[in-house]
């Protein structure tokens, strides 16, 4: 099986990769890590007037979906340019708005978060949502014994029986990240959504938020591998470029070996949508990104550690991802449960 963008879709990725490289990207990405918006909210509404959101919505609720393969494709540009911004919980949000059977949340809130105008966060009751302070649409979800857990970016699980319109929170935290800070969600809120019909809508919100983080994780490693090999070629040792040192690249063949595996997993994965396949995706990019984040680290010397360099911004985010929306472990769990039991999918073909 081949898992080969078209042309509109490599299209699609050359005018956002165009689009994100003029807008300086980094200067937005720290200014939002000091508390100043403007600029990332700017960016963030031209990345949506590009349709980015509307991929994840069906037709009949606004959107121009579902299209999860293009959705991923623009996540992987993204990610390449670390995106201020609460980009998977958005379109967990959207998501879980458009499945549930009320239309009237999704009517309020979707045509605001489609069009860039407002941003939204997702995260389980009582555990730490991500940039909470700059979402305008707080969805805390209930009812499940797992729901409490702590870490921020997780899923919830597909037995949550209610979702509830969060307060602001008091404050927030940094992270790992200094462009994702961290609030813990205030309990009550107004209802928006409960019944059995609520677990199988959270269920799809957390695959779709698990995909684009994956995809996120992917361009970020891409970012990280393009500008260590520019870096290896222009630094000299012993009168040579270090990049042509044998240990250097074997160190890079790695690098780019494990994130072209991760390729063809999160598209196949956004083909099928299934949770394990997701899972599956999730995990490889993640540790293809974060042990690309580890060569560059090694290989940029002391630049790599400095946070003036742009460098960091990728090393932060490649390392926050890879907890984001499902740890390594969870996401084997759901891989290793998925073939114990149906199985199918990509993994068992």
């Amino acid at each position: 099986m081949r898992f080969l963008l078209d042309t509109e879709q490599r299209a699609f990725a050359g005018s956002l990769r165009a689009m994100l490289t003029a807008a300086d990207t980094a200067s937005a990405v720290r200014q939002w890590s000091r508390g100043e918006r403007a600029g990332g909210r700017a960016l963030w509404r031209r990345f949506a007037d590009a349709g980015v959101f509307r991929l994840a919505v069906p037709e009949a609720r606004g959107g121009w979906g579902p299209r999860p393969v293009e959705l991923a494709v623009a996540c992987v540009e993204s990610g390449r340019h670390a995106l201020p911004g609460p980009l998977a919980e958005t379109v967990g949000a959207a998501v879980l708005l458009a499945s549930l059977d009320d239309p009237a949340p999704a009517g309020r809130f979707l045509p605001g978060l489609l069009s860039g105008e407002s941003m939204a966060t997702l995260a389980p009751a009582g555990s730490y949502a991500l940039d909470a302070e700059a979402a305008a649409v707080r969805l805390a979800v209930h009812g499940a014994g797992g729901a409490a857990r702590p870490p921020a970016g997780r899923g919830p699980g597909p037995g949550l029986a209610e979702v509830r319109l969060a307060p602001a929170p008091a404050d927030s935290r940094p992270s790992l990240d200094p462009a994702r800070r961290l609030s813990l969600l205030p309990a009550g809120g107004e209802l928006l959504a409960s019944g059995p019909g609520v677990g199988p809508a959270v269920e799809q919100a957390l695959t779709w938020a698990r995909l684009a983080t994956a995809a996120q994780a992917l361009g970020a490693g891409l970012a990280l591998l393009d500008r260590t090999v520019a870096h290896v070629g222009r630094r000299t040792q012993f009168g040579v470029a270090i990049g042509s040192f044998q240990a250097v690249k074997h160190r890079l063949a790695d690098a780019r070996i494990a994130l072209e595996f991760a390729r063809p997993l999160l598209l196949g994965a956004a083909l099928t949508l299934r949770p394990a396949d997701v899972a599956a995706a999730k995990l490889k990019a993640c540790e293809a990104a974060y042990g690309t984040a580890r060569a560059a680290l090694q290989l940029h010397g002391a630049i790599g550690y400095t946070a003036e360099d742009d460098l960091s911004l990728l090393l932060t985010r490649a390392r926050a991802l890879r907890a984001a929306w499902g740890t390594p472990e969870e996401c084997r769990d759901a891989v290793l449960g998925d073939a114990a039991g149906a199985g199918g999918g990509l993994l068992g073909r």
